[in-house]
């Protein structure tokens, strides 16, 4: 798993999955940009090389659980890359500190299905609560059935609130991984959810 994951392993996967997340995320030069859960602060900072003029705010709870983390090793990462748009905060993904429409874009890698929830599409909601009329998000996660619930119905029930381009794209297909590396890794049903509101 380490060898898989590692920046210094030869798959380098994270590496493949931060930058093909990072990707999807356009925001405009002066934009705001807000990256949910943002562990080491890789995505948030993928995101600021990609997009140097815009400011992107990485928030998570950090704690006990993640005691590897935190937003010092955050700022010193970003620090290592040169990178300075980008601030990190204490958060709840569950309960965001930000009025409605401050961010022209939003992202996420991998935190949802880690946090207790018998509604993960509430979570969903919550993060794009905050992101401004015409903005992007692109969420990773395990989007399965078991941890989600029907997500073509959550895709639809975006669609009838207005927003466009919504889309569910498999990542275990070869995009970031084999459906057989997916499998040994418990990362079965991993799935970016990405559009615009």
């Amino acid at each position: 798993m380490y060898r898989a994951f590692s920046y210094d392993g030869k798959r380098q996967m994270s590496k493949q999955i931060i930058n093909g997340v990072s990707s999807y995320i356009s925001i405009p030069a002066g934009g705001k940009c807000l990256d949910v859960g943002c562990g080491s602060g890789a995505l948030s900072i993928a995101c600021a090389i990609k997009n140097p003029e815009a400011e992107i705010t990485g928030i998570d709870r950090w704690g006990k659980e993640y005691a590897s983390f935190s937003k010092s090793l955050c700022e010193n990462n970003a620090k290592a890359e040169g990178v300075n748009n980008t601030t990190f905060l204490q958060g709840d993904a569950c309960s965001l500190d930000f009025p409605d429409e401050t961010f022209d874009a939003v992202t996420s890698n991998y935190v949802y299905h880690n946090i207790p929830s018998k509604d993960r599409q509430a979570i969903l909601l919550e993060t794009l609560r905050t992101l401004k009329k015409g903005g992007t998000f692109a969420i990773h996660d395990i989007m399965s059935k078991s941890k989600y619930g029907d997500m073509e119905s959550f895709v639809k029930k975006l669609k009838d609130m207005g927003y466009e381009e919504v889309k569910l794209v498999d990542t275990t297909n070869g995009m970031f991984m084999s459906k057989w590396e997916s499998v040994w890794m418990g990362l079965s049903g991993s799935t970016i959810l990405m559009g615009r509101k």
